[in-house]
């Protein structure tokens, strides 16, 4: 196994991804594209100097939690860095989200200053200032009543040159959890936490060098594309391009288009979008080098029809919030489809049953893992950290199997497995059935109560559009699509999108593929699933 790396006792990490390469001779290179005129290192760096005094002459002292409400931009990476090299605690959080949500953020991180882009200000402001939490409130690309705007006190600020003296083992920034399965939680990492992903994943996996270019349609606030439109490039000079919208299919094309990047990270709902709208198209993607998922388990499906379209693997793998970014992938020229792939370098994964007793390749249990990224504890609530990080091992949450040439194969959330007839069933794996089918563009299945009070697997389906579909379909996913004459039709008679006839042919669909206690009982049709803002499916919402 690969060395893992060592750490000085004082360490921050502004200096390590910026003002290294200053030192080391890499100041012109281009740190962002995307954005207007590229900005170098140098640019980048003065910009975090100066955000460090800024906040210092603000009153921020080390220690306290800055919360950043920032689109994906020059802004937020300043920001991010600027806070940790003056030695307080960045806190990104989603720029798209509702009042509640920011509200549960000031009151939860108690930050003592918040930044603020104009995208958010309907939302954020009101909440923020409601709270009184923050002492200062600050705004990016626009003015508001009673707060300043950030480039209006950034070019008085003269840059701090020296990193405050942080600990390798200080807190740097704090990342909240999804909300997959309820109320986000504020993971603490460390500064070394970056170093050692960039390391196992970004270099030992996927080999980032400096003439990278890295595209992220996962967001800077998400734990995902925090490493990979930030300090994965970053880590070797390399250059990012930031999109700071939501992103659709045509935004990302166009992206990539212009600027060719040689890495493409994305979640599984964004990989099925891009096939969905290059169908019909000549659209290559012979510049990439790499294409990554995470964030939920890739369909073998999705990952067959890639490699058929555009000639490239995903790599597959997983990580969490708690963990900070990959501890399994595929790795380049041997990816196997539906699996996570294997451990990363430095991590550690158990598979237990309910007691913690390790179980054997080929049976479902609970993943357990441990490596030198996992986080120190959920910010302000010590019980919850000591039942999800007994000792030195994460409790994921996850289901998984592992097979003998050590590939792990993600089954589902742990309250997302269902118990039928006395036999568990995975619902990835039924979703992964009904994802083959031409009619179906996403898919979701979760357990329900019969008037019996037994298990029923239920699922949730979007339609493609109503061009991929021989009758009207008032399903969209969301994601824009683009269906032409060559897009595959549904087969046999026609049905209308909500008819039982349908429910019928996907049921039997499934049946062909699965035993028959996997089969859906019910097929429930609608246009869109709830989702995270990272992607991910809250099915306990289609539970309720």
């Amino acid at each position: 196994m690969a060395s893992s790396p060592t750490f000085p006792e004082k360490l921050n990490v502004a200096d390590y991804f910026l003002d290294r390469h200053l030192r080391e001779g890499r100041g012109g290179r281009t740190a962002i594209a995307g954005l207007g005129p590229p900005l170098s290192y140098e640019e980048l760096a003065d910009r975090a100097g100066r955000v460090a005094t800024a906040w210092r002459e603000l009153g921020v002292t080390p220690g306290d939690r800055v919360l950043l409400a920032l689109p994906d931009s020059p802004e937020f990476i300043a920001c991010f860095f600027g806070t940790v090299k003056m030695g307080a605690i960045a806190v990104p959080v989603n720029p798209f989200t509702r009042v509640a949500d920011y509200a549960y953020y000031a009151a939860d991180c108690q930050p003592s200053l918040a930044v603020v882009h104009e995208f958010s200000f309907a939302e954020a402001l009101p909440a923020l200032q409601e709270a009184n939490a923050a002492r200062h409130l600050l705004t990016v690309a626009g003015r508001a009543p009673g707060c300043d705007m950030l480039d209006d006190i950034l070019p008085s600020s003269r840059p701090q040159v020296e990193p405050h003296p942080t600990a390798a083992d200080d807190n740097a920034f704090f990342l909240y959890t999804s909300g997959s399965g309820g109320q986000p939680k504020a993971a603490m990492h460390r500064h070394r936490h970056m170093l050692v992903t960039a390391d196992s994943f970004a270099r030992q996996v996927l080999g980032v060098r400096p003439d990278d270019v890295a595209f992220s349609a996962s967001k800077l606030f998400f734990a995902y594309g925090l490493g990979n439109a930030m300090y994965f490039p970053l880590s070797v000079g390399a250059a990012t391009v930031l999109l700071p919208e939501r992103v659709t299919p045509e935004k990302i094309f166009a992206v990539l288009e212009k600027h060719r990047p040689t890495l493409l990270f994305a979640v599984p709902t964004i990989y099925g979008a891009l096939l969905r709208a290059a169908e019909g198209t000549r659209t290559r993607l012979d510049f990439l080098r790499a294409a990554v998922s995470a964030g939920e388990a890739l369909p073998a499906e999705i990952f067959e029809r890639f490699r058929q379209r555009f000639g490239q693997e995903i790599l597959d793998g997983i990580g969490t919030t708690e963990m900070l970014h990959m501890f399994m992938s595929n790795r380049p020229g041997e990816a196997r489809p539906g699996s996570c792939g294997r451990l990363v370098p430095g991590y550690q994964a158990r598979i237990v049953d309910e007691a913690g007793a390790e179980l054997e390749d080929g049976e479902i249990g609970n993943l357990w893992v441990q490596g030198g990224s996992a986080f120190a504890g959920y910010w302000g609530k010590p019980e919850l950290t000591a039942r999800t990080k007994p000792g030195n091992w994460v409790v994921t949450g996850d289901k998984f199997t592992r097979d003998p040439d050590g590939f792990y194969h993600y089954c589902g959330r742990a309250d997302d497995m269902l118990k039928v007839s006395g036999m568990w069933v995975s619902p990835l794996e039924v979703e992964n059935a009904l994802l083959a089918h031409p009619a179906v563009a996403e898919a979701a299945v979760v357990g329900q109560r019969d008037p019996d009070g037994l298990t029923q697997v239920t699922a949730y389906v979007v339609l493609r559009s109503s061009e991929c579909h021989p009758e009207p379909s008032p399903a969209r996913t969301g994601l824009a699509e683009a269906c032409p004459e060559r897009s595959r039709r549904v087969e046999g008679p026609a049905f209308s999108s909500h008819s039982p006839a349908l429910a019928d042919e996907l049921r039997a669909f499934v049946r062909r593929r699965l035993p028959g206690y996997k089969c859906p009982q019910r097929v429930e049709f609608v246009a869109e699933l709830p989702k995270t803002a990272t992607g991910k499916i809250q099915r306990y919402k289609l539970r309720s």
